[in-house]
């Protein structure tokens, strides 16, 4: 089969290979999976970076989570009516070494959810990461309906969904950070009620003028943790939730203890790999339903082929893209 690879850590362009791999067989309890689009994730760029782990997890890494295809084999134990069946398939390269930058990917046969029909496999390959965070972000502390809600980074891979997923779930209200006019555009899009522009606005005192200054905010999304700390506790209500997901800018930040404490809010930390299997279960009957139903929107920044992968890698980390970095396996 045809595929991309790394043997060792470091640039894009520097260590990613494209060539022949021998073809994958599934084991017991797996499907294999003809690879159509690989989703790149900004995970994918940092494991092959080394942005945190500077050892390599096997000899060969195939990188890739996220992917869409066609289940063409299944190992034992798994039902053979699945072979031609449309699926979506997330963290395929999770503990294992070949992800889904390849014409065939082996995963557990519940990591391969069934696309619907009318469903593309561009969008199915977006599905993994991205939205289950979004829908473990939204969700994990309870019924979201009649909050009120800030997503900050509303038009980010994970931050356009959910913002997607507080509207569809009831959210009385949803804010939405940017920090330029084309995120704001997709924020709005993606059903945000306000937008506020970090860059040439003061956060808290946009939000409050939004929302009134004796509404103050029941949840928050976050993607910047460390960085968005002070805001998010000025603004949030008695027991309120922060979701965070990422703190990049701010990587080890310092927690303000009793003014947490004096508000006695909650701070939850999702990372999707680590979620358990029935938070993935519960966020994938959601998406399945909900991608049926066709009430989610999607963004694309651009598609690159399996012999790009460093460009697309590099689009995936370049700060200024919007929307999702997708690669067509041939």
């Amino acid at each position: 089969m045809k595929a991309a690879w790394y043997e060792k850590k470091g640039a894009a362009r520097e260590v990613l290979r494209v060539g022949e791999r021998p073809d994958p067989q599934p084991a017991a309890g797996e499907v294999r999976v003809r690879i159509r689009m690989s989703a790149v994730n900004p995970s994918d760029t940092k494991s092959r970076g080394g942005l945190r782990v500077k050892e390599m997890p096997f000899p060969v890494v195939v990188p890739h989570q996220d992917g869409a295809g066609e289940i063409d084999a299944v190992g034992q134990g798994v039902d053979p009516g699945r072979i031609g069946e449309r699926v979506w398939v997330y963290e395929a390269n999770l503990g294992r070494p070949f992800g889904t930058a390849a014409q065939y990917c082996c995963v557990p046969a519940h990591k391969a959810v069934r696309l619907p029909d009318r469903v593309g496999f561009d969008v199915g390959a977006c599905m993994g990461i991205p939205v289950m965070t979004a829908h473990r972000c939204v969700f994990t502390d309870g019924p979201i309906a009649g909050k009120t809600v800030l997503v900050q980074g509303g038009a980010g891979a994970v931050g356009y969904y959910a913002v997607q997923v507080a509207k569809l779930g009831g959210a009385a209200k949803v804010i939405a950070t940017v920090s330029r006019d084309e995120q704001a555009r997709r924020a709005r899009e993606a059903g945000a009620d306000a937008i506020v522009n970090r860059k040439t606005e003061n956060v808290v005192e946009a939000v409050r003028r939004i929302c009134g200054a004796d509404t103050p905010l029941d949840r928050v999304i976050e993607v910047a943790f460390g960085a968005n700390l002070a805001d998010d506790m000025a603004l949030l209500e008695p027991s309120g939730v922060i979701a965070t997901y990422a703190s990049d800018a701010v990587p080890e930040p310092a927690v303000p203890f009793w003014p947490m404490l004096a508000k006695d809010l909650t701070v939850r930390f999702v990372l999707v790999y680590a979620m358990p299997q029935a938070a993935h279960d519960e966020a994938a009957g959601w998406i399945s339903e909900t991608l049926a139903e066709g009430r989610l929107k999607h963004q694309f920044y651009k598609t690159f082929s399996l012999d790009e992968i460093a460009a697309a890698h590099e689009a995936t980390e370049a700060m200024a893209n919007v929307g999702k970095v997708l690669v067509a396996i041939d």
